[in-house]
């Protein structure tokens, strides 16, 4: 196995407007009932101006852009990409209903002796950097 399965800087995009719909549901699959993503009258005072995405919905968007990723190196010899998590994840602003985030994903490292890669992953509204992670992958054999 010379060829790896990705390049370092290949790179995905994904965006999307976030809906009150996609934090409602988010809200009732996770448990996450906070006030901060559900109670409009007690998030207009705050700084945020009103209610704000679950942090860990943000993730789940990094985690369609990363099948975007996957789905070119599928048929690989390396195997089948597989998510190990994300490391160094930071919610650095809000996301309000309504903003239209953009996941911006690129390989930036791959160890062929442990079949494993990293991508910086980026999440930004409006040109404003909202979250950072790193997403660490094996590929395993089929």
């Amino acid at each position: 196995m010379t060829e790896l399965p990705i390049k370092i800087g290949d790179s995905f995009r994904f965006r999307k407007t976030v809906s009150e719909s996609d934090v409602y549901l988010f809200a009732g699959i996770s448990g996450d009932l906070s006030p901060n993503h559900l109670d409009e009258e007690a998030m207009k005072s705050s700084a945020y101006g009103g209610r704000i995405a679950h942090g860990a919905l943000l993730v789940s968007y990094m985690s369609a852009c990363s099948t975007m990723a996957c789905e070119k190196a599928r048929e690989s010899e390396w195997g089948i990409p597989v998510s190990l998590g994300y490391d160094k994840v930071r919610f650095l602003k809000g996301v309000c209903i309504g903003e239209t985030i953009q996941v911006d994903y690129a390989y930036a490292d791959f160890d062929p002796a442990r079949a494993r890669s990293v991508a910086n992953v980026k999440i930004t509204v409006a040109g404003t950097l909202v979250a950072v992670a790193d997403h660490i992958m094996t590929w395993v054999k089929n």
